[in-house]
């Protein structure tokens, strides 16, 4: 009975779709976060009668065939890259990317990651770090004595100093742009590494041609729609009920079977 393992496969897709909905719904309020989606593809097909077969003597051919399908499977859970909308914090460190762009994370190891939450902060020698305390490059570092800071929409970073009338340039921020961000390996902690599919990261000052501008005091919200991960969610858990009828069914079509009598 094929049935049984089909309506197997179809759970078995269902059950990650659910998977892939709950953690876009359980990052509605990660900052910076980008939903993702799940595509099926069909699987292999036993070909019982391959369409375009000769059936006579005559070149009569087959029409149609017979193909049997033998399931679903997960093709691909891809993200997608839309901006969230900005959201104000009041903090003077919050930055959020309007436009294309990645900021750019030097990790423990040596690795350069790349992060949409500009959720900023200094540490205890005034170098600008991510909430993980990561530093973010190019490096920065904001003098004792400053009593403010100021971002630019291009990325510069000023302080006031007292006694100064000018206020003081400590930085330059870059941010990075991939041919596919969509490529961009996750790991976590709103961080991304490069992978084999993002391509190489273009770098650039924000503002600058293919790179968003800056927003200071702000920061990106997640791109996820409540509304429409519940309808997804919904059509998934259907589409998982049907798929344990088809499975129930065939199991009534085996009970008969076994209780034929010769």
């Amino acid at each position: 009975m094929r049935a049984l393992r089909i309506a197997a496969t179809g759970m078995a897709a269902q059950q990650m779709n659910v998977e892939v909905i709950s953690n876009n719904i359980a990052n509605m309020n990660t900052v910076g976060y980008k939903m993702q989606r799940a595509q099926f593809e069909d699987l292999v097909y036993e070909n019982v009668q391959r369409p375009g077969a000769q059936s006579s003597d005559t070149g009569t051919v087959v029409p149609t065939g017979i193909q049997l399908g033998s399931g679903v499977k997960t093709g691909t859970v891809y993200r997608i890259t839309t901006q969230g909308s900005p959201t104000s914090t009041g903090n003077k460190l919050d930055i959020a990317i309007n436009g294309r762009g990645y900021i750019q994370v030097q990790l423990p190891s040596g690795d350069i990651a790349y992060t949409r939450a500009g959720n900023l902060a200094q540490n205890d020698q005034g170098q600008i770090v991510t909430a993980d305390g990561y530093q973010v490059i190019p490096q920065m570092t904001v003098p004792q004595t400053a009593t403010d800071i100021s971002i630019s929409a291009t990325g510069q970073f000023q302080v006031t100093i007292p006694g100064q009338v000018q206020t003081q340039q400590i930085g330059q921020l870059q941010l990075a742009t991939f041919f596919n961000e969509a490529g961009l390996e996750a790991t976590g902690n709103n961080l991304f590494l490069q992978s084999g599919s993002s391509g190489n990261p273009v770098t650039g000052n924000p503002g600058a041609v293919g790179f968003g501008t800056v927003q200071q005091g702000f920061t990106e919200a997640s791109n996820v729609d409540p509304v429409n991960e519940i309808s997804s969610l919904i059509v998934a858990q259907r589409a998982y009920e049907m798929n344990s009828k088809v499975v129930t069914s065939a199991d009534q079509m085996l009970q008969t079977t076994n209780q034929m009598k010769s």
